[in-house]
């Protein structure tokens, strides 16, 4: 298991932000394709799951990181945690674009990486407000007292088909179509990353994490967990400990950001 470090903390306006970051293989796969970064002086966390023969999704799922760390990081430094919500969304979907046909490209080039895809999941936390932004099935819940959130809808097969009704919540955890997402990075020549702005308050923990966590942690459990009384690396352990006892079927990757400070005024979300 890797090392999930310290947390790192930023002064950010009237909010502190507090992180730690962890990914594991799981107990099955013997390669990890997910890839986590985050910026603790910009408030910005990125999280991919590649897919992808060979080592196509480790392939994709860093160009992604890294590509998006570069481009949207260095605006985002230019512009400050004070930036018009309006220009963060367009410069990271401007990111996005870049990322996504540098990962067809490298696709199309190598026989090898042909098909490769990463789902996406980041957040730029700012002063009073996040903006989260994902693509496929990689997801961001928000703990608020005792209010536990999920703040993104995978694009995932499974969720239209519950979405139309076709299938009930609990056949659901039965379903084939389960890894299905229906829309990637890297796969079209076209993706958009869907964003929502959502309120800050002092205290409030977001996590952001791969499937492999929630598809082996239930909702219910990760409430459980999250509320434990430890710090945030000791948190990110037991998540990424409790997918692998539960069955680490896939790469488990988690995010975790908490915020600090005096109260502030909320905005809509």
């Amino acid at each position: 298991m890797a090392n999930p470090g310290a947390p790192v903390s930023t002064e950010s306006g009237v909010q502190t932000w507090d992180f730690a970051a962890l990914t594991d293989p799981g107990r099955v796969r013997a390669n990890n394709e997910d890839t986590i970064a985050f910026d603790a002086s910009l408030g910005l966390v990125l999280l991919a799951d590649g897919m992808g023969g060979y080592n196509g999704g480790e392939v994709a799922s860093g160009m992604a990181i890294a590509l998006l760390q570069a481009s949207f990081g260095r605006w985002l430094a230019h512009a400050g945690p004070h930036a018009n919500p309006k220009a963060v969304r367009r410069a990271l979907q401007a990111g996005t674009d870049e990322a996504n046909a540098a990962i067809l490209e490298a696709g199309i080039a190598n026989v090898q990486l042909q098909g490769m895809g990463t789902t996406l999941v980041l957040a730029a936390f700012g002063p009073q407000r996040a903006i989260i932004g994902h693509i496929g099935d990689s997801r961001c819940y928000r703990l608020r007292g005792e209010r536990f959130e999920l703040l993104t809808r995978d694009h995932s097969l499974l969720q239209e088909q519950l979405d139309a009704g076709a299938i009930t919540p609990e056949q659901a955890v039965q379903s084939p179509h389960r890894n299905l997402v229906t829309r990637a990075l890297g796969i079209e020549r076209h993706v958009e990353l869907e964003m929502h702005e959502h309120s800050v308050k002092p205290g409030d923990l977001f996590l952001l994490c791969s499937d492999g966590l929630s598809e082996m942690v239930s909702d219910a459990q990760l409430f459980t967990l999250l509320l434990q009384d430890i710090d945030l690396p000791e948190k990110a352990t037991l998540l990424v400990a409790t997918a692998n006892e539960n069955g680490g079927r896939d790469n488990i990757s988690v995010v975790l950001a908490r915020a600090g400070g005096s109260e502030t005024p909320e905005v809509p979300g």
